[in-house]
C-alpha cells in the first residue's frame, strides 16, 4: 500500500473530477493535508454542477451554477485549497467533449503543476455517470502523455464502504445504471487514508459549505453516521486493463 497511506503525503497534489462536492468526498482529507504542510495542491473541476438539482427548484441554470460556485470556493477554503479550475464544460456534457481538447488542457495543467500525485476517478466512473468516466479517461491519458513519474490513483469503494452506506441510501439512487455497484477488495487498494477525528470534522464542515448537494444526507444520516461514512479516502492503482490505447 502507498505510503500515504498512514501520514497523507502524497507530494504535489493535482485532483481532478467532474462535478463540485466529489473533490471533498472523495479526497478533501488527502487535500486538506496536503494543504496544511504547504505542499502544493491544485483542485480541478469539469463542470459546475448546474444540473444537481431538484426538477421543482425555482433558481435559473445560471443561479444554480453560480450557487455551485460560491459553496465550492467555501469548501475549498475550509479544506486550505487555494489553486483551484474550471474546465466549465457543461454538467452531464462531458462525453460530448473532444477528448483530444479536454486531454491538451489537462496535459497543459500536468506540465505546469508537475505533481508526485495525480487523484481522479476510474474508468467505471465509480458511480457509471458518463462525466466521472470521461473525466478519467482524459486524466488518464494526460498523464501518460506526459511521460512523468507520476502516481495516478482511481477513487473506489470497498464491499464493506458501499454495504455501510447502503443502511442509509438506497445504492440504485447514486448508481447512474442498474448494473451492480463497482467495488475494490480492501486488500486490492493503493491508498487507504482514514482521517482523524480533528480532520474528519474538517471534512465534514467542508462538504457541508456545499449544502445545497450534502444536507440531504446529513439530514438522512444523522451527523454522526455521515461523518463515519466520509472519514475514509481510498484509492486502487490504474492496471493494464484500463484505457488501453
Amino acid at each position: 500500500m502507498h505510503d500515504g497511506a498512514q501520514d497523507g503525503d502524497l507530494g504535489t497534489i493535482l485532483a481532478v473530477f467532474a462535478h463540485p462536492d466529489d473533490e471533498a468526498y472523495l479526497a478533501g482529507g488527502l487535500m486538506a493535508v496536503a494543504a496544511d504542510a504547504g505542499r502544493r495542491v491544485m483542485c480541478v473541476t469539469a463542470t459546475k454542477g448546474e444540473l444537481g438539482f431538484p426538477d421543482d427548484d425555482p433558481r435559473s441554470i445560471e443561479e444554480r451554477a453560480a450557487l455551485r460556485v460560491a459553496e465550492m470556493q467555501a469548501c475549498l477554503d475550509v479544506l486550505g485549497v487555494t489553486q483551484h479550475v474550471w474546465l466549465d464544460y457543461p454538467d452531464s456534457g462531458c462525453a460530448a467533449v473532444d477528448d483530444e481538447e479536454a486531454i491538451d488542457r489537462l496535459g497543459v495543467l500536468v506540465e505546469e503543476v508537475r505533481p508526485d500525485t495525480v487523484l481522479t476517478f476510474g474508468p467505471d466512473g465509480q458511480t457509471y455517470h458518463d462525466d466521472h468516466i470521461a473525466v478519467s479517461r482524459w486524466t488518464t491519458k494526460a498523464v501518460r502523455r506526459s511521460g512523468a513519474d507520476i502516481t495516478l490513483l482511481y477513487s473506489v469503494m470497498t464491499p464493506e464502504w458501499l454495504t455501510a452506506l447502503s443502511a442509509y441510501v438506497p445504492v440504485e439512487h447514486v448508481m447512474m445504471t442498474d448494473d451492480p455497484p463497482p467495488t475494490t477488495p480492501e486488500d486490492q487498494l493503493a491508498l487507504w487514508y482514514v482521517c482523524d477525528d480533528e480532520l474528519a470534522a474538517r471534512k465534514v464542515r467542508a462538504l457541508r459549505a456545499q449544502a445545497s448537494q450534502v444536507e440531504g444526507l446529513v439530514s438522512m444520516a444523522g451527523l454522526e453516521a455521515y461523518t463515519r461514512l466520509t472519514r475514509d479516502e481510498m484509492f486502487r492503482a490504474p492496471t493494464e486493463d484500463d484505457w488501453p490505447d
